[in-house]
């Protein structure tokens, strides 16, 4: 079915949030920041009043930051600065049919924010999307599908999530917590267990070094913050790659399996082993690439910085609240205790037990197959 299509500037009417002071106590304003748009685990509230507010018609796209592009709707209060509200203008858009459009739109947005240290999603290319606009009726028939979908899928993430949980209860029986070392292991810093002094840590190359037309459409892979999950999961599935021309004028920079790649700005800390089926690959400008000797398993180190956040030192720079940003040297005083090798390894395949009886238990790609359905939807294919 072929269904014409509208350009989102003619349904839309963006506004730009800003920050808020915090309340103590509740109050009948609440204060939507990022983590709002995920869940609503840490609701917050303001007693400011003059500001941007959104309603449950609205939809919200995370404008700034790691998170750009990132939508939610269906809820009220006034939005944080690094927030933009949607007013829908015209009475014929589905709010809800509106978001999952969007959200279906995440990588194409994501791909083209301006900003070479904090990405900004480009008002102009947003503005310029192409809607497929069926009768209010119809979206909200393929709104109603995609949402019995997503449950689906929140059904499984919940489940991965259980599992999580579980296994930060074997890490801090194991290990106990770094602070009070309850276990008594030697104390040690993080410089000691790389490949070597010089080899042991790499900052991503300048913007300089990598510029956004050098990118091309297949090739050598470049790891970048969406590689890597909050829970500290690589994603071995790159959406930008180099040369192999580029790749060799930038080897100092590449990534080897089992190396850790820790995001240094913006969502500071967040990181992941590298695991993946390309023989070649480099970190992206916000990225350290930290490599180990055979004394620390790179596994460890990742549950550690995870399961114990902020319990081992802190890797921000700079005040909370503002923009931050680390360096290797960060990195290299970290301090914490050193359990032997060998009870490492038993941690490991214990995880790789519960990963695997996890992904045993579901065959199917639930995020590739709800992608699926969404372009099956906005093509009029349901």
């Amino acid at each position: 079915m072929s269904w014409p299509k509208v350009k989102l500037e003619s349904l839309v009417k963006i506004s730009k949030g800003k920050k808020h002071s915090l309340s103590e106590r509740p109050t009948s304003t609440r204060y939507i920041q990022i983590d709002d748009l995920r869940n609503d685990d840490l609701i917050k509230y303001t007693n400011d009043e003059a500001g941007v507010f959104v309603k449950k018609r609205d939809v919200i796209i995370a404008w700034d930051g790691a998170n750009a592009g990132t939508i939610g709707y269906g809820l009220e209060g006034l939005i944080g600065s690094t927030l933009a509200k949607l007013s829908i203008v015209n009475p014929e858009v589905d709010t809800e049919y509106l978001a999952r459009f969007l959200q279906s739109k995440f990588r194409e947005i994501r791909d083209n924010c301006t900003g070479a240290t904090i990405p900004h999603v480009s008002r102009a290319h947003l503005i310029s999307l192409e809607i497929p606009f069926p009768s209010l009726k119809e979206q909200k028939r393929i709104a109603a599908i995609l949402d019995k979908a997503d449950t689906i899928r929140r059904k499984r993430q919940q489940a991965i999530q259980l599992a999580d949980d579980f296994l930060r209860s074997v890490f801090l029986d194991m290990f106990g917590d770094p602070v009070t070392n309850p276990k008594g292991f030697p104390l040690s810093i993080l410089s000691d267990f790389y490949i070597s002094p010089k080899g042991g840590t790499k900052c991503g190359p300048f913007g300089s070094a990598l510029k956004k037309h050098e990118y091309v459409e297949d090739g050598v892979p470049v790891w970048n913050m969406d590689n890597i999950s909050l829970n500290g999961k690589f994603t071995d599935s790159p959406r930008l790659w180099i040369t192999k021309s580029k790749y060799f004028d930038l080897e100092a920079y590449s990534v080897e399996n089992g190396d850790v790649i820790i995001s240094r700005a913006g969502t500071v800390g967040k990181m992941g082993v590298v695991r993946s089926k390309s023989e070649h690959s480099i970190i992206s400008t916000n990225l350290i690439r930290v490599r180990f000797g055979e004394k620390l398993r790179p596994e460890y180190f990742v549950n550690l910085m995870n399961y114990c956040k902020g319990r081992v030192g802190r890797l921000k720079t700079g005040p909370d609240g503002a923009f931050t940003h680390m360096n290797t040297g960060i990195l290299d005083k970290l301090e914490f205790p050193y359990p032997d090798i060998e009870l490492q390894d038993k941690f490991i395949e214990i995880k790789e037990k519960v990963i695997s009886s996890l992904e045993k238990s579901e065959k199917k790609d639930i995020d590739n197959l709800f992608n699926s359905l969404s372009q099956k939807a906005f093509a009029g294919e349901l």
